[in-house]
Order: C-alpha cells, then sequence, then structure tokens
C-alpha cells in the first residue's frame, strides 16, 4: 500500500468514523439512530437520573433515556424503547439505582400478560422509590445521633451521674449491709424449708392439698360444664316447642287458652271481692257469717245429748233445737 496522502486522509476519515460511533454507543447516543418508540413517565424527582441512561426490564437493557424535563410540576422523563421490545400499559416505572455510588435508570416492570401493548407516547404509572440524597441526609442524621449518644458514655459524663449513688452507698453502708444479712438469713429459711414459704416450696403434703383441690375445682368444673350443657338442652327443647314450656312459648292455641283462663280466674276474684256470689258474700257479707256461726253453735248444742238419747228423741231434739 502505498503511505499517499489519499491513503493517510482515508485511514484517519475510518478511524473517526469508528471513534465517533464508540463514543456514541458509549453515550447512548446511537440508541437514537435506531428503531424503536418512546414512552413517559412523570416522577415527583428525578434523582439525578439524565439524558442517556440505560431503560432496563428485569435487568435487561432495553432503551435508553431520551430527555428530562420538568413539566407540570413533576419531572417527566421520556424514554427510546428498543424496537422489538414490548411494554404493557399497566407496566409501572421507577428510578433506581445500582449501588451508593452507583448510576441511575429506570426499571420498567413486566406488567400483565392481558393488558395490551403501549405504544408511541404512552404515559407510563410510576413507582416512586427514595431519593437518595434525603437517604443520605437521614443516615447522617442518624450518625450524629449515635455519635452524640457515645460522647454520653464517656466516664467524665458519666462519673458524676454515680457520685451520689456512690456518696449514699458510704452513707448507709451499715444499713445496707444489715439488709443484705437479712435478705440473707431469710433466704436461708426459706431454702430449709421454714416459714410460710418455705413449707410452700418443701412441704409435699402442702403440694398435694392444692394439687387436690385443683383436681377438685375441675371436676366441679366438669359438672358445671354437664350442668350448663343441659341446660341448653332444655332451651333447645323450648325453642323447640317440646314440653309443657315448650309448647306453652311456642303453640299459639295453648298461649291463648291460658290467656283466657287467667281472665276468667281474675273475674272470679273480682267478682268475689265485689261479694258477689255464694263464695264472694261468704267472704264480705258480714251477717250471714254470723249466721253461719250460730248455726255451728245450735249444732253443738244439738249433740251434746245424743249419746243417751234414742233414734226418734234424738231426731226430736234436733229439730227442737234448731227451729
Amino acid at each position: 500500500m502505498k503511505n499517499t496522502l489519499e491513503t493517510r486522509l482515508g485511514l484517519f476519515v475510518a478511524f473517526a468514523a469508528i471513534s465517533a460511533v464508540l463514543i456514541l454507543e458509549m453515550v447512548g447516543a446511537a440508541d437514537f439512530f435506531r428503531g424503536g418508540y418512546t414512552v413517559s413517565a412523570s416522577f415527583r424527582t428525578a434523582q439525578e437520573l439524565k439524558k442517556g441512561d440505560l431503560v432496563r426490564m428485569a435487568g435487561v437493557e432495553i432503551g435508553r433515556v431520551k430527555t428530562v424535563e420538568l413539566e407540570a410540576g413533576a419531572a417527566k422523563v421520556v424514554m427510546k424503547i428498543n424496537k422489538g421490545k414490548t411494554i404493557k400499559t399497566d407496566s409501572k416505572a421507577a428510578i433506581r439505582f445500582t449501588g451508593l455510588m452507583g448510576q441511575n435508570y429506570v426499571n420498567i416492570e413486566f406488567g400483565t400478560p392481558a393488558a395490551p401493548n403501549a405504544g408511541e407516547g404512552f404515559a407510563l404509572p410510576t413507582d416512586e422509590q427514595p431519593d437518595l440524597s434525603s437517604l443520605m441526609v437521614k443516615l447522617e442524621t442518624v450518625a450524629d445521633s449515635v455519635k452524640g449518644l457515645a460522647e454520653g458514655f464517656k466516664p467524665e459524663n458519666i462519673a458524676p451521674l454515680f457520685g451520689p449513688i456512690t456518696d449514699f452507698v458510704k452513707q448507709n453502708s451499715n444499713s445496707l449491709t444489715t439488709v443484705i444479712g437479712n435478705f440473707r438469713t431469710v433466704s436461708d429459711r426459706i431454702a430449709n424449708g421454714e416459714g410460710t414459704v418455705g413449707k410452700l416450696i418443701k412441704d409435699d403434703a402442702l403440694y398435694n392439698s392444692a394439687f387436690g383441690v385443683t383436681t377438685n375445682f375441675q371436676a366441679a368444673s366438669a359438672d358445671i360444664r354437664s350442668m350448663i350443657s343441659r341446660a341448653q338442652g332444655i332451651i333447645d327443647d323450648v325453642n323447640a316447642g317440646k314440653g309443657t314450656l315448650g309448647k306453652l312459648t311456642k303453640d299459639e292455641a295453648l298461649y291463648q287458652d291460658t290467656t283466657v283462663a287467667m281472665t276468667n280466674l281474675k273475674e272470679i276474684l273480682e267478682k268475689i271481692n265485689r261479694g258477689q256470689g255464694s263464695v264472694g258474700k261468704l267472704v264480705n257479707d258480714e251477717s250471714f257469717f254470723k249466721n253461719v256461726k250460730l248455726t255451728l253453735q245450735k249444732v253443738d248444742k244439738a249433740t251434746e245429748g245424743l249419746e243417751d238419747q234414742g233414734p226418734l228423741s234424738v231426731l226430736g231434739l234436733a229439730i227442737g233445737t234448731l227451729f
């Protein structure tokens, strides 16, 4: 190959073209010369997202960010999706980052298979993620709080807190020694089975008695449950209209008869109270009561000499006495 000016110029142009293609590929500008379609998504914050950043689905690159601009109080991100990559209309877009110092990218979910495919200019729903900057600010605040808490545990800061406790122990050392000794004596007595608490721990008879009481209580509980069960059975029978009480509750005719009987009884008692009828006169008529009493007295006198008289004499005596 001759080293001519035309040869050198051709090699320079080829290298320049290859370099331009590589640069465009690295910055993502080459995607704009490929086929595809655009979709958009609006976020509260773009989180350092910029033109040329990746658009991924399940970790696979499907396009690049075309523009990032403000629109209607939100950050509108327009994405160029590669030809042949399908996005569903219910797929959600979210801005994520590959690490604390990594590059931001737009992640798009699959969506449901039954949903239609998103077309040119379709606005995807979004899923807002925490802003990395705000997270770092919160972490810095937490770190400052932890640092302040750690400084609070320094010896020079803790010493003033324990100073009054130390003085109290020194001033009351004798009393504290006595209290500790008494506590040890009490614990020794309990360990030896002395006193109520000691017997409760050491005496098997007390345990057996408590166990017996618990057993009896369980048996009584079983009886109570049985009684409740039987009572429930009776209530169920009454609700089902069985038995006298059930029929009285459910049978309308029996209820009506009982109501009529109670009404009649009420009327009879009212008549007796008003002195109507024989029973009413007997209860309320004073003269009728006196006549009955006088008749009984005459019968009593007539029967005094019955033992010594014959049948005819008795009959005559009775008639004469009464009349």
